[in-house]
């Protein structure tokens, strides 16, 4: 392993929250609590430690997600993982607070014209509505999660300045959010525009505290995760079987695959104590319940390959 990159790595999962709420809708109908909590729990066994695993948002707005406080209850918690809800005001909040979850996460963005299309507000707006949050979450020892969404590009105003996105993660930071993760929204990111943008926001928020968020919407994605390793990023987002689409280019795939991000840094020697073998089963269940197959490249070899197990090479 090269001593440029870190020994271990935090995988964040988040496809059960980002992931299936930007799933199409199976035959009209939502993906059910039971299956969600059969996801996140098959997660949880083959080690993954932090499950991100709904979100308290309108179900007008986001009906795969109308199922969460069900899924909450209904979880068999492992104390070794930290199980997180989306939070995007006070009253999603208070909800994420009535089923106990172990984390919140806020989002804004590092572009103007994306705040307002899609929460109708500000960037500064945004991040004001999210200080109730953060401090009642204070009283009761709750660490906030914060995302800035668009930080390379953005659907609407193209491409984005390192320094808005540095200003955008420093406020979230110094509000009190002790993990700040960058997203590329719209997965146009190359490897150096995503090196000048982290550079940026470590001269404001220390590496340490970072996380990065690629869709692969270009093919981008495993590339600029390897970029970010090399600038001392350690904790990286990605969804099981690359769930989620993107809906800002239709047809697109979303989230980078969770699998693809372990296969790379297996093969980089980089620790993340998950089981590769029950992550792939994980894939392959919720990516059956969906009625798709999985995007994951590795899994799709993997499927391939098992009627030739001498193939394969990782454990």
């Amino acid at each position: 392993m090269s001593p440029l990159l870190p020994s271990k790595v935090k995988i964040v999962e988040v496809g059960p929250r980002d992931g299936l709420q930007n799933e199409a809708l199976i035959n009209g109908r939502t993906i059910s609590a039971a299956d969600k909590v059969a996801l996140i729990e098959q997660l949880a066994d083959a080690g993954i430690s932090y499950i991100e695993s709904g979100s308290f948002v309108s179900p007008k707005w986001v009906p795969q997600m109308a199922t969460s406080t069900e899924v909450f209850n209904t979880i068999k918690r492992d104390n070794k993982v930290t199980y997180a809800a989306l939070t995007p005001n006070m009253t999603g909040y208070n909800a994420a607070i009535a089923v106990n979850a172990d984390e919140v996460a806020i989002f804004s963005s590092a572009s103007e014209s994306f705040s307002q299309k899609n929460i109708n507000c500000s960037v500064a707006e945004s991040i004001e509505r999210f200080a109730p949050i953060i401090a009642d979450a204070k009283k009761r020892n709750i660490k906030v999660r914060g995302y800035v969404s668009c930080v390379v590009g953005c659907p609407y105003e193209g491409a984005i300045a390192p320094e808005q996105v540095a200003l955008v993660a420093e406020k979230l930071f110094t509000m009190g959010c002790y993990e700040i993760s960058l997203g590329d929204t719209i997965g146009v990111g190359t490897p150096a525009s995503v090196i000048k943008m982290l550079q940026a926001v470590s001269a404001r928020v220390p590496s340490s505290q970072l996380a990065v968020h690629f869709h692969d919407t270009y093919g981008q994605a495993l590339t600029n995760i390897y970029a970010a390793l090399q600038c001392g990023i350690s904790v990286i987002d990605s969804a099981i079987a690359g769930l989620g689409g993107c809906p800002y280019a239709k047809g697109a795939s979303g989230n980078v695959a969770t699998e693809d991000v372990v296969y790379l840094l297996n093969g980089l020697g980089i620790t993340t104590n998950i089981n590769f073998n029950k992550l792939l089963q994980a894939g392959w269940f919720i990516s059956h319940k969906l009625g798709k197959a999985p995007v994951s490249k590795v899994s799709q070899a993997y499927l391939a390959q098992q009627s030739s197990p001498a193939q394969t090479q990782q454990s």
